[in-house]
């Protein structure tokens, strides 16, 4: 029976299928999280909606394991997703599959040891000691904040410091933040028209505006890259291993251009996704009181007044358990889409070539099977004595498979750091809450950002 007492955060309100269709058209805003029917989070295998290239979405772990590991080759990224990421990252290993991405990835393996939280847990201290200044002028001068941003910043700055041994500067953030803003919103994946009626590996042309937002970003990115270029650059970060990395067969370097192609992803991917779901944590924490004093009691009882050292980031299970479960009920990659080189069957349905096979994070965490009161904020769920409950395979917020996400570690590192640092020495208050709801493009975001009154503790 469902707990009267518990906290149901934003969502979309789930329709039937042509119902959810109509609303996203007549919304135009892309939001592919409204087009999900309420079934979609019932069935095991279904349809999403009627288009020209079937869509199917699959919500079973046995059958979602064998799509990802795709010993055969047969279910390689959408083209959909290549497609839309190709101006912003080009061919790097985001999204490349077979030997390409194999290649790519046994060059830069060297560059995820530097992703250690031992050797990086430096960089993150200092770039919240600085953020933790920074929000110190602002609550001192009244001025409001836009969680999404500031979040943004932050774990740019983080992975900044990593990736390039330098910090990130200010307006340099808020820039890559508003050219992905602009990407996300308008970038030909989330045209759900084109999506309807286009046949798979159709190469729909991109917005000017995303063109745009694409060369700036990556502006900025060659501009990180060329300071690693220099004949007397001497660093030891992940820019570094990566220059330095060649193809076993060829001898070859990543030219300038592929460098700002697999950098852009350890930057990008780095920072968007942990900013999407710290920003849906300090909502959280802004709209449950006694959460946040829960876990300021703990933060207070492990650290007490000093610095949070990484021993401490592993002695504060309240802590990583709010983490966690705001991670899948907001995970920052809202849908990890693949596509049919060739009509094939997985478990008990049949796919056409071209077929668009969904596996979305979203659904399968909040699937009524798996989870009980899916849609509650109940970090209970991921306590040490209650994890044990949780059924393998249904909480997927890294992927699965041979692409699982490398920076797990880090990123779980980083916001737990984060986390505590500023929930205990800051409060926010979120204004107009009602007009806040999820939108899903590239990641899980708030359809417009979240502005808060920050204030000391």
């Amino acid at each position: 029976m469902p707990d009267s007492k518990a906290y149901y955060p934003p969502k979309p309100n789930s329709l039937w299928s042509v119902a959810a269709l109509l609303r996203v058209l007549w919304r135009g805003d892309g939001n592919l999280l409204e087009l999900l029917p309420a079934a979609a989070y019932r069935f095991d295998v279904g349809n999403l909606g009627y288009s020209r290239r079937s869509t199917v979405l699959f919500n079973r772990p046995d059958l979602i394991r064998e799509i990802l590991k795709d010993p055969l080759g047969i279910f390689p990224k959408s083209d959909l997703m290549v497609n839309a990421l190709e101006p912003l990252i080009g061919q790097s290993i985001f999204v490349t599959d077979g030997e390409r991405w194999r290649r790519q990835r046994s060059m830069i393996d060297p560059a995820f040891s530097l992703m250690r939280i031992g050797h990086a847990f430096a960089a993150m201290r200092a770039a919240v000691d600085d953020y933790e200044v920074h929000l110190d002028g602002v609550v001192a001068r009244g001025e409001p904040l836009s969680l999404d941003l500031a979040m943004s910043h932050l774990t740019a700055d983080i992975i900044c410091r990593t990736v390039f041994s330098t910090s990130l500067d200010s307006l340099v953030a808020h820039e890559v933040f508003e050219d992905f803003t602009v990407f996300e919103r308008s970038v030909a994946q989330v045209d759900i028209r084109r999506l309807i009626t286009e046949p798979a590996w159709s190469d729909p042309p991109q917005p000017p505006e995303v063109l745009a937002a694409c060369r700036r970003i990556r502006g900025h990115l060659g501009t990180l890259v060329d300071t690693h270029l220099e004949p007397d650059a001497a660093y030891n970060d992940i820019a570094s291993a990566v220059v330095a990395a060649v193809d076993e067969d060829s001898g070859e370097a990543f030219t300038r251009e592929e460098l700002i192609d697999q950098l852009g992803v350890f930057f990008l991917a780095g920072h968007e996704t942990t900013a999407s779901v710290l920003t849906w944590v300090f909502y959280i924490l802004a709209m449950q009181p006694a959460v946040l004093e829960k876990l300021r009691a703990e933060v207070d009882a492990v650290v007490g007044e000093g610095d949070v050292t990484f021993e401490h980031i592993r002695q504060l299970p309240y802590v990583r358990a709010v983490f966690r479960e705001t991670l899948r009920l907001y995970p920052p990659i809202t849908f990890l889409p693949r596509v049919a080189l060739e009509a094939a069957t997985v478990g008990p349905r049949r796919l056409r070539r071209g077929a668009l096979v969904m596996i979305s994070p979203w659904t399968l965490h909040r699937h009524s099977g798996y989870w009980d009161e899916p849609h509650a904020f109940r970090p209970e769920r991921f306590l040490p004595e209650n994890e044990s409950s949780i059924q393998p395979g249904t909480y997927i917020p890294f992927g699965n498979g041979p692409h699982t996400c490398v920076g797990a570690g880090f990123a779980l590192a980083e916001s737990l750091l984060i986390i505590a640092r500023l929930a205990r020495r800051f409060t926010f208050t979120v204004q107009d809450p009602q007009r806040v709801r999820p939108a899903a493009r590239l990641t899980t975001r708030p359809s417009t950002q979240i502005l808060c009154q920050p204030a000391r503790r």
